[in-house]
């Protein structure tokens, strides 16, 4: 156990703070429960475009005329961009303080999503769409570095919970807030509600946050190693979103995995040599916290993954409005804010393990019962799936945090914070391109059999491509003036179609949940849980 202290750098001086003893905070500047609430308004931002963009997603395709594939760079570009850069924006809280990078954050977060709002096609929101991930990058990881620096080591624990819960809320209400923003305002509004947000949040944020330092933070930047590791994960992420596009056997594919497999490798070996490294590789040899890590990642991949086709389901197939669609995974939204203070609880007293492992293998069953969806099911047995999901999916938002954060060294806070976010982020990346290839290829193959099938007119390959693009969102290919037998016959295979394919990608989410359940019995309690207090272990 390595004794640390943290250093106050917003005041006039720099006062060191007592790894045992912590003073009392003068006034509302730096009260961790005020910490709290301000680092909350600026994740639930990030959050809630992590979801609140796919309720938004058929009415965004429609204005812009976007395609499937510029649909998914909606999602797949935030996500990459949040992915790519969240270590090394953990890198530079340590460095400059998360009090400047979760400000920085906060204020290009706002700034971009108010430009997406004023884009008037798909290539400009996609861009701007970069620029978020990056900003939201920014502020993620100091929000973790931020409280763990306020709160004593009694208290991290059910912080952490809050702040999962805000996560969890924000992820799960972004379908419920974005249908009634489409719905009666516009796409836009989606965007435009950022900016009021991220204006509290930075005036909160001047007037609230004191900026905690450990006194060994490091000094320097392991630039090749920004390269390396942004490189292979760029490499990786886009090998799957392009490879249903590709093929998975075609040489392009397996080039940039390959590239990706070179990069980690050469990152890997980088990190031993340099003086101060961006990822520390010891910290992996707590079996902890690297189970956390892979336990974020399964869990984004069902979790994200699969909310990406229930928007569509719910509203090309059910035909629902975006309001209604949003309102039918309130009790997603419901269970993980209920859920989430008690999972904090329940790992303050019991650990993580059992909650991560009981979490886990609700969302596996969750999973499996969003597999058996039929196009005409009824609400009641979908909020029954979509409740157990979120149940499922609270413990695990809260524990696999604490078992990343609790188990990494103090100076190292904002690069465990950027662990944590880039886990889940690249979860949902891959969660999505995997899925959305497994959706893709099951309506290629099944498509045109079951057009067949059904007696309708024998499509040309150019037009059963057309309509497999149609049939991947819940859409029936129907063409303008078609007799209404006809339609519904055309309906009736797209939507058959459509399920078959959401069902595959469910039980693939439900398969990946399923091997969490096993990773979770591999996790602890953080050696380091005392952060606010200043204990670390190495």
């Amino acid at each position: 156990m390595t004794s640390q202290t943290t250093i106050d750098t917003t005041g006039p001086g720099d006062k060191a703070v007592s790894p045992s003893v912590r003073p009392p905070v003068s006034g509302l500047r730096g009260h961790p429960w005020l910490t709290l609430i301000t680092v909350a308004v600026g994740v639930m931002m990030v959050a809630l475009d992590g979801t609140i963009v796919a309720i938004a997603n058929p009415a965004i395709g429609k204005d812009l005329g976007a395609s499937w594939s510029q649909l998914q760079w909606i999602t797949n570009a935030y996500f990459l961009a949040l992915a790519v850069s969240l270590i090394t924006a953990g890198k530079l809280g340590d460095r400059f303080g998360h009090r400047q990078t979760f400000l920085i954050g906060v204020a290009g977060f706002a700034a971009s999503s108010g430009a997406i709002g004023l884009s008037e096609g798909i290539g400009a929101v996609i861009v701007f769409r970069v620029l978020q991930g990056l900003f939201g990058a920014l502020l993620m990881p100091a929000a973790l570095g931020l409280l763990r620096a306020a709160f004593p080591a009694e208290k991290l624990n059910m912080a952490i919970g809050i702040w999962g819960m805000v996560i969890g809320a924000s992820t799960a209400g972004g379908p419920i807030l974005g249908g009634f923003l489409v719905e009666h305002v516009s796409w836009q509004s989606v965007f435009y509600i950022n900016v009021p947000v991220g204006v509290l949040a930075v005036v909160l944020g001047v007037w609230i946050l004191l900026d905690h330092r450990a006194e060994n933070a490091p000094r320097s930047f392991d630039i090749l190693g920004i390269v390396l590791l942004s490189g292979a994960m760029f490499c990786l992420v886009w090998a799957l979103i392009k490879a249903p596009e590709w093929g998975w056997g075609d040489a392009k594919t397996w080039t940039f995995v390959l590239l990706s497999v070179v990069g980690f490798a050469g990152f890997s070996f980088w990190e031993t040599k340099v003086r101060e490294p961006l990822i520390p590789l010891a910290m992996f040899r707590s079996v902890a916290l690297s189970a956390g890590v892979v336990l974020m990642v399964l869990m984004a991949i069902a979790f994200m993954g699969g909310l990406f086709f229930v928007t569509f389901y719910l509203q090309n197939v059910h035909g629902m409005s975006p309001v209604d669609a949003g309102l039918h995974l309130l009790p997603l939204t419901a269970m993980m804010i209920v859920g989430s203070p008690a999972a904090g609880a329940m790992i303050t007293k019991l650990g993580p393990r059992i909650p991560l492992a009981g979490g886990m293998a609700l969302t596996a069953i969750a999973m499996y019962g969003m597999s058996t969806l039929e196009a005409d099911t009824g609400s009641f047995t979908m909020s029954v799936w979509f409740a157990v999901l979120g149940l499922g999916l609270a413990p695990v938002m809260v524990g696999a945090t604490e078992v990343i954060v609790g188990n990494a060294p103090l100076e190292l806070s904002g690069v465990a914070g950027g662990l944590q976010q880039a886990a889940m982020q690249v979860g949902g990346s891959l969660g999505t391109a995997v899925l959305g290839a497994v959706m893709a290829s099951k309506v290629d193959n099944d498509l045109a059999g079951n057009w067949v099938d059904a007696g309708l007119p024998k499509l040309g390959e150019t037009e059963v491509h057309q309509a497999a693009e149609a049939v991947q969102q819940g859409i029936a290919p129907v063409p303008e003036g078609t007799p209404e037998a006809l339609a519904a016959k055309i309906t009736a295979v797209a939507h058959d179609t459509f399920m078959s394919g959401m069902g595959l990608a469910c039980l693939v989410a439900a398969g990946v949940a399923a091997v969490a359940v096993l990773v979770s019995f591999l996790t602890k309690r953080g050696e380091n849980a005392a952060a606010g207090a200043g204990a670390a272990h190495i």
